[in-house]
């Protein structure tokens, strides 16, 4: 309260009288909604000199405080706890100078002694921070601040201790300095609105190396919110930058590639550029001795570019205001994912939780998050003190020439905590994130079986598919009796029904019969508790194969590749069916079940001659261009739906055996 004196030159019984004034017991607990009133004006005030406030640790303290306050607004503090903390902020400060020679320490500090704080000192839950985000889009945005918590919280069990959260702040605060500092691309004049995010290839960092045909040529790549700039390294500077620009509305994508001597791909290190304007496409490479922990970093980076262009584009930002606040809220992204990574430097964190467009773009529904998201930003038209845009012009960042009127003035802002007034736009957003979420949940859990399955070499893996297999290869076997008239009375017989169903036009008849058997026997398995009685398909992998090593190195490698591709597709595809029909997915089990009965109650009722007819009339129209155009959006959407209903559905689990199983005798 003393800071909050100090900051608004308020007391506090003149601030308790303003709330007071404006609020009601319906809107909820009063001593939430009045820490909430009060830190909504201190923040205010906070955010227009923020960059000094960083620097001296006061605004990490004041909304750690704030944070501990919501956590437990009903604490009542002893006037010497409040001396204390006044003692405890000055002392944070004397120290600063000290905590500035142990920038190398970070990362030790973080993972070795913060979990001896768990039990000593105050920490934050997730709620709290969740909260703090939603008012400042400093720490965290909104879209993404619940994984965000949860990355810098996860070396501590999922509590935020005041060092870590002072430390990211100022890491934070580093990390613009740092790219304020870099130099712009030789022979380019950067935009009004354009911002250097992330630069490699200088004598002060790793290697970047761009590859045109059979020649290679080192150099130095910087990345922008508008594009990505790569210099060729001259004999005493660089030469002049080739710009790619990733805010054109062209057909363009960057995706990983591997890379090696003579074109064949050994090192999984590249990435590529390709656009409908460039006849061959851009390769760089980031070498690195273990892993492709540069190359995911900046192939994330760029995808964020890109999609947040294209998100600007899709859902039509056009207000020059709307667009730079999703610039700047893309920019403070990728700020803080610089920052996490300077912290965790042990166990860097994924790109994509800490960036917008490239997590949702990736999580099922989050087209829909998206979709909130653009509906928000649509309603922004004036700037407001604690803003994205606001926040990177207090921290020194140029803004470009758009009016920015500080219209959401402080008495509106407070007004709209105390009176209770609920956003529906951000409720429909966190409605939107909390589904995707938990839709994350479900496709990770199948993923990771999956992963499990694909770790197998080409060997296991054509062995596993044989073995699934083989009920269709006793189908097979059955049909060729069949047709070769091994059995004739069992041929007489089929033929005999498939001439009276033609006959008789009971097709349809015959296809619900069908989808109802198949229902039965997964009704069959549910009650039978197959799932349980068979909880992995065991196979047996007991002959050696040895494969031949004479072959021209490309092409096996492509070869190779592509098998394995396939055959690690067909079993992933075979175990998820497999799992849907013993309903060890039982949503989409039930999902199929539903499906096949109407499936057969359609058959069952409407002629197929009509169906037929119908089929084949439909076909026509859908593959005309005028119907391409007009429902390709929606077959995107309804593609997207399928195709994340699919991936959600865990294959059944496989256990792979060097000896074969003892046979009965």
């Amino acid at each position: 309260m003393l800071i909050l004196h100090r900051e608004l030159g308020s007391s506090v019984d003149h601030l308790v009288k303003e709330f007071e004034a404006k609020w009601t017991p319906e809107v909820g607990d009063y001593s939430k909604k009045l820490v909430e009133f009060c830190s909504s004006k201190a923040l205010i005030k906070f955010c227009q000199n923020i960059k000094e406030k960083i620097s001296d640790g006061s605004y990490s303290r004041f909304t750690y405080d704030m944070m501990l306050a919501w956590d437990n607004p009903r604490a009542v503090e002893e006037e010497s706890s409040t001396e204390e903390s006044i003692g405890k902020e000055k002392e944070d400060r004397k120290i600063q100078v000290k905590e500035q020679t142990d920038q190398d320490d970070i990362s030790l500090f973080y993972s070795d002694q913060m979990p001896l704080l768990v039990n000593h000192e105050p920490s934050v839950e997730e709620d709290a921070f969740m909260w703090l985000s939603s008012l400042v889009p400093l720490a965290a945005d909104i879209v993404n601040r619940r994984f965000t918590f949860e990355t810098l919280t996860a070396p501590t069990g999922k509590r935020l201790f005041y060092p870590a959260y002072d430390r990211f702040l100022k890491e934070i605060d580093n990390c613009m300095r740092h790219l304020q500092k870099q130099a712009k691309p030789k022979g380019i004049e950067l935009a009004d609105d354009e911002f250097i995010l992330h630069v490699e290839g200088t004598a002060t960092s790793q290697r970047v190396v761009r590859h045109i045909g059979g020649s290679s040529w080192p150099g130095r790549l910087t990345l922008t919110n508008c594009a990505l700039y790569f210099e060729a390294s001259g004999v005493i500077n660089y030469e002049d930058a080739l710009k790619i620009d990733l805010s054109r509305k062209i057909d363009h994508s960057v995706k990983p590639v591997a890379t090696g001597p003579w074109g064949a791909p050994l090192f999984d290190k590249a990435i590529i550029y390709e656009s409908s304007d460039l006849q061959e496409g851009v390769l760089l490479e980031f070498p690195e001795i273990t892993s492709s922990t540069r190359r995911d970093h900046w192939l994330a980076l760029i995808k964020e570019i890109l999609l947040m262009h294209k998100f600007l584009s899709d859902f039509k930002v056009e207000c020059p205001i709307q667009v730079w606040e999703m610039h700047a809220r893309t920019i403070l992204s990728i700020i803080r994912l610089h920052a996490a990574r300077e912290m965790l430097r042990i166990a860097p964190p994924s790109p994509t939780e800490f960036l917008i467009f490239s997590f949702y773009e990736e999580l099922p529904r989050g087209d829909y998050v998206l979709e909130q998201l653009a509906q928000n930003l649509k309603r922004v038209n004036s700037g407001q003190p604690c803003s994205a845009s606001s926040i990177l012009r207090k921290l020194n960042l140029p803004e470009p020439n758009v009016l920015s009127l500080e219209a959401k003035i402080e008495s509106e802002v407070t007004e709209t905590i105390a009176v209770g007034k609920d956003d529906d736009n951000k409720t429909a957003l966190e409605t939107a994130i909390n589904q995707a979420r938990k839709e994350g949940r479900g496709v990770a859990k199948a993923r990771a079986v999956m992963e499990g399955l694909k770790e197998e070499g080409i060997g296991e893996n054509a062995t596993i598919l044989t073995e699934l297999l083989k009920p269709l290869r006793s189908v097979f076997l059955w049909f060729r009796e069949i047709l070769s008239w091994e059995r004739p009375a069992t041929t007489l017989l089929v033929f005999a029904a498939i001439i009276l169903i033609v006959y008789k036009e009971w097709i349809g008849k015959a296809l619900s019969a069908g989808l109802l058997l198949v229902v039965a026997n997964m009704l069959r398995a549910r009650q039978e508790r197959l799932k349980d009685k068979q909880k992995e398909i065991v196979v047996c992998t007991g002959s050696d194969h040895t494969p031949s090593t004479r072959e021209n190195i490309v092409s096996a490698q492509y070869g190779f590749l592509t098998v394995r591709e396939i055959i690690k597709e067909a079993n992933v595809t075979i175990l998820k069916l497999h799992s849907v029909l013993v309903s060890r997915a039982h949503k989409h089990a039930n999902t199929v079940m539903l499906a096949m009965i109407g499936l057969a109650i359609m058959f069952a009722v409407i002629p197929f001659k009509y169906l037929i007819i119908a089929v084949v009339f439909h076909s026509m129209i859908t593959t005309s261009p005028l119907a391409k155009h007009m429902v390709n959006n929606q077959g995107g959407d309804r593609d997207r739906r399928l195709k994340e209903w699919w991936e959600s559905i865990p294959p059944t689990p496989i256990r792979v055996i060097n000896e074969a199983p003892v046979s009965p005798k």
